[in-house]
């Protein structure tokens, strides 16, 4: 396990700089390497998160939920973040929602995978048939079954 919030010298660790480059809002608390893959213990740093649905801004926490989703490899090896997100309080008395969960741009809500590893996903299996993508994807770059690549290149033909 490697603790990586600050380096000896004040400065973000080399793990924080790759978390942020996925969000600038994530801070990396803590990485677990193995052979197969790396894990990312991810939180946020805003102070304040938007209603989705009436866009009142929050920074009332209801809960904490931890979020998995899996990203593009690094050096061959698997990675997957667990995300720590927090669930918020709506406080506009009109809104429908009484609490939201804090959303982000690299990942759409509920998906178990980033945007640009469904990217990745999708391209790559533009070039082979859907079982030969999803062994070839299994063992390189993330879990994929052929149903979610089916899945994806349906999305993609209906946009």
């Amino acid at each position: 396990i490697i603790k990586s919030r600050i380096d000896n010298w004040g400065g973000l660790c080399e793990m924080d700089k790759l978390v942020k480059l996925l969000d600038q809002n994530l801070i990396c608390t803590r990485t677990d390497i193995s052979n197969e893959s790396i894990h990312f213990y991810v939180e946020s740093t805003r102070e304040e998160c938007v209603c989705p649905l009436c866009q009142t801004r929050s920074s009332r926490t209801h809960s904490r939920y931890n979020r998995i989703f899996q990203d593009l490899p690094i050096q061959d090896q698997k990675v997957w973040f667990i995300l720590s997100n927090r669930k918020l309080f709506c406080d506009n008395p009109l809104c429908e929602r009484t609490t939201f969960a804090e959303s982000f741009p690299f990942i759409d809500s509920k998906a178990k995978k980033t945007k640009r590893l469904i990217q990745a996903i999708i391209e790559i299996s533009l070039t082979q048939s859907s079982v030969s993508a999803a062994t070839y994807l299994s063992q390189h770059i993330a879990d994929v079954k052929k149903s979610t690549i089916c899945n994806n290149k349906k999305k993609t033909n209906s946009q």
